[in-house]
């Protein structure tokens, strides 16, 4: 099973499972797609992308979290320009820690790193480019420490519940100036838009945490 945007890489990623004796029984361009060609024809894997319609962020890494929610064993293998850690840590815990594999896909340019890579997560092994785990392992131990002593003054005053007006006041700077910083803090802290959360509320968790 294949979820893919992009329709050149789509059908180049069709010719290439098939040169390596694999079926590719359905594919699809979004997330929705995805999850309901998984339910008819069960496949023996699912090789996804991250960034898809509609809104190009996660939803395809959030679509497999939850293929794998529902049949743990499914083997899941993700492919992406970037490591999306929201739901990257999420994905390699999920179901019984078997079947998933997180690359980038600059790896699918090494054709038989790539075949070997599928052939692992197929059979139950697990593969996780070494950028990821970088990154994971980065986050895990400070999620603040990408913020400047600035940043985090300006998200210690969010978590008090302060509006950009009164932080502005209160670090006299204009309230534009406190908009940049509150971008900043989002980006490094890899909160991207979306309908379903409120980052600003995530941030101030991330800093209670922390």
């Amino acid at each position: 099973m294949l979820a893919e945007d992009s329709v050149l890489l789509r059908e180049g990623l069709i010719g290439l499972l098939s040169r390596y004796g694999h079926e590719v029984v359905s594919a699809v361009g979004d997330a929705q797609a995805l999850i309901s060609a998984v339910e008819e024809h069960a496949p023996d894997i699912v090789v996804t992308d991250v960034r898809m319609p509609p809104g190009f962020q996660d939803e395809g890494l959030h679509a497999a979290v939850r293929l794998r929610e529902k049949r743990l064993t499914l083997p899941v293998l993700v492919l992406s320009q970037y490591v999306q850690r929201t739901y990257a840590a999420e994905l390699l815990d999920s179901g019984d820690g078997t079947g998933v594999g997180y690359l980038l896909k600059d790896r699918v340019g090494q054709v038989e790193e790539f075949a070997e890579a599928l052939h692992k997560v197929a059979n139950g092994g697990t593969v996780v480019d070494p950028e990821v785990v970088r990154q994971l392992l980065r986050r895990r131990r400070d999620p603040l420490e990408q913020l400047t002593p600035r940043e985090r003054e300006v998200l210690a005053l969010i978590a008090e519940g302060k509006s950009n007006g009164a932080i502005a006041k209160e670090l006299v700077v204009s309230e534009a100036a406190i908009g940049k910083h509150i971008g900043n803090i989002l980006t490094k802290l890899d909160l991207p838009p979306t309908d379903k959360t409120h980052r600003r509320v995530l941030a101030v968790l991330t800093y209670l945490r922390a």
